[in-house]
């Protein structure tokens, strides 16, 4: 066993007397790098993905072809404030028309498209 111990003790950080532990920075490192990837990997995507929604729901103008949460294709022919009227059919002379909240818009498609009916 007397051989072992100056194995040991030429150990790069290994203290002189043994005694002493790792410092409590070299401990706080790793967790701090792993929030950090946890950041980067995470939080900061999903923060460029909801400001890219926010101003696509802000930009929403009459014309405009929208599809909803719910799965409606329609035109959008009607703008209140959080309110938007979609036509989403015309029968005959009717039309037929709802009104959705602007949150609920999922995607937008600018000016108009040719509807296969």
């Amino acid at each position: 066993m007397n051989s072992i111990q100056p194995l040991f003790a030429m150990l790069p950080g290994a203290a002189a007397s043994g005694a002493e532990g790792p410092s409590p920075f070299s401990m706080l490192l790793p967790i701090l790098g792993m929030l950090l990837i946890f950041y980067f990997l995470m939080i900061r995507p999903q923060q460029r993905r909801q400001r890219e929604q926010e101003q696509m729901l802000k930009a929403i103008e009459k014309n405009d072809n929208v599809v909803t949460a719910g799965g409606l294709h329609g035109k959008v022919v009607g703008i209140a404030d959080d309110v938007l009227t979609i036509e989403i059919a015309a029968l005959k002379a009717e039309r037929v028309r709802v009104k959705v909240a602007r949150a609920k818009v999922e995607s937008v498609t600018k000016g108009k498209k040719d509807e296969e009916s």
